[in-house]
């Protein structure tokens, strides 16, 4: 047993075993105790003709990955931290990606095959035992350390081969709104393997094979949007205390129903709500599948992702989701809301403080991508001008309009306003303008349907106004 210098005491036993052939942190220590034996208050033979031993070869790097890596970030001790940090990061890749094992039982399989019989092995000769602890320190709120409780638990194995690769056919078929935000899918569905989908606490639906389990929040709700689709026929409030037009209760919604129902599968004979049940089929089809899930842009890489999964799981490709629209979160004048620091603005104050029209405008221009949207209060000053000159405008236009209709072959004039009479013919100007607003239209309905809202602000309300004005 040798000391290190980066091994805590408080991790695990204070114990770890040296692997100097693929460690740079193990290497760089064997080669400070070999130098400095009696800075370490070791004795010298303790170490030496101690050697690095081959167990992984790696295509980059051989059979010595850490000794090369050492060399190549010039790492001279155990005192170089950030080189080391660097190091085991490449290492660490390299070798369980790339590497192929050159001793032992399974000498010539992948680390990556080898890795989970290894440890299978190790606990069936009663060599090891199962052990869990967080990745990095976590604190309670009462200021205790905490560690982890192995207990039973249910997962999803969502990177199984035949599953992912229908997620992945679900994904290339929606529309995501950016490239960004299918990029993270992307990432999301190639780490996802194995999620802990259960607790025994909380708030929650519990598993229906293990009543003494709760579904967890983020592995909850991945499709009860499909519920949506029947909700109106089924209750008319929100605790389900009064029923729905079609007098269903919820005793009559067995396993066999909701199948039938969402799932279309044959309803068994003489069940008693058979012909209501058929309307609640038609009205799940008629709604389904999801034409957009809106959501932060923090649930890609877990409960954005079980939807995609779970609805391919569930249900035809004709009823997977069609859209997911991935947002930020929303700043308030270029800083991030907070309470701690009073920079907090509620919708009900924003309405009550600039109106709701304001309070519409500045949201749809504070940003439609990925990233974190921004109100400035400032816009929304200048909305409310904008939003008054406009209906000033307005109602000056219609009083011509009026006088118009009253006289329409005489010229009018009310403020600002100036009409020719309704029978003078199209000018090239007139022409440019229509042709214009007719642009204009067509470029605003297509962002509305892109859902890309400042754009549509542009195109649907500042360009308008903007060739009016010319106009």
């Amino acid at each position: 047993m040798l000391p290190m210098d980066n091994v805590l005491a408080t991790k695990g036993t204070g114990v770890v075993t040296s692997v100097p052939s693929d460690s740079p942190d193990d290497f760089a220590t064997l080669r400070d105790l070999k130098k400095k034996a009696d800075y370490y208050g070791i004795q010298p033979e303790w170490v030496a003709g101690f050697e690095p031993v081959p167990v992984i070869s790696t295509p980059a790097y051989g059979e010595m990955t850490a000794p090369a890596l050492c060399e190549e970030l010039k790492i001279n001790s155990q005192k170089d931290r950030d080189q080391l940090a660097a190091a085991k990061d490449i290492a660490y890749k390299e070798g369980f990606y790339n590497g192929v094992m050159t001793v032992g039982e399974f000498q010539g399989q992948t680390v990556q095959e080898a890795k989970p019989r290894v440890r299978e092995l190790l606990l069936a000769n009663g060599d090891g035992f199962a052990y869990a602890e967080p990745e990095g320190l976590v604190m309670s709120r009462s200021g205790d350390e905490c560690v982890v409780a192995l207990c039973d638990q249910w997962y999803f194995d969502y990177g199984e081969a035949a599953w992912k690769k229908l997620a992945e056919e679900c994904l290339a078929a929606m529309d995501t709104y950016g490239e960004e935000t299918r990029h993270q899918f992307e990432l999301s569905l190639d780490w996802l393997h194995q999620w802990a989908c259960v607790r025994t606490y909380g708030l929650g639906s519990k598993v229906p094979w293990d009543s003494n389990y709760l579904i967890e929040s983020l592995s909850d709700s991945t499709i009860y949007m499909s519920y949506y689709t029947v909700a109106h026929l089924l209750h008319r409030s929100l605790d389900g205390s009064t029923l729905g037009p079609l007098g269903i209760t919820p005793a009559d919604m067995d396993d066999a129903a909701w199948d039938y129902v969402l799932l279309g599968k044959e309803l068994p004979s003489g069940h008693a709500k058979a012909e209501e049940l058929v309307v609640l089929r038609r009205s799940y089809l008629y709604w389904y599948p999801v034409d957009i899930r809106s959501s932060g842009r923090d649930l890609i890489q877990n409960h954005l992702t079980f939807f995609i999964y779970i609805h391919t799981a569930m249900f035809p490709k004709s009823e997977w989701p069609r859209s997911v629209r991935a947002n930020g979160h929303l700043m308030l004048n270029g800083e991030k809301m907070s309470k701690s620091t009073g920079n907090t603005l509620s919708l009900r104050e924003s309405c009550d403080r600039y109106g709701a029209d304001a309070t519409r405008l500045t949201l749809a221009d504070s940003g439609d991508s990925i990233e974190d949207a921004n109100f400035e209060e400032s816009t929304a000053n200048a909305a409310i001008l904008h939003l008054y000159t406009l209906m000033e405008w307005i109602t000056e236009a219609q009083k011509a309009l009026q006088q118009l209709d009253v006289s329409p072959d005489q010229a009018v004039k009310v403020g600002d306003i100036a009409l020719r009479p309704a029978s003078s013919p199209l000018t090239t100007v007139d022409k440019i303008f229509n042709a214009e607003m007719d642009a204009l239209t067509l470029a605003s309905g297509a962002d509305y349907n892109k859902t890309m809202y400042r754009d549509a602000l542009k195109s649907g309300f500042y360009e308008f106004i903007k060739s009016r004005e010319w106009y």
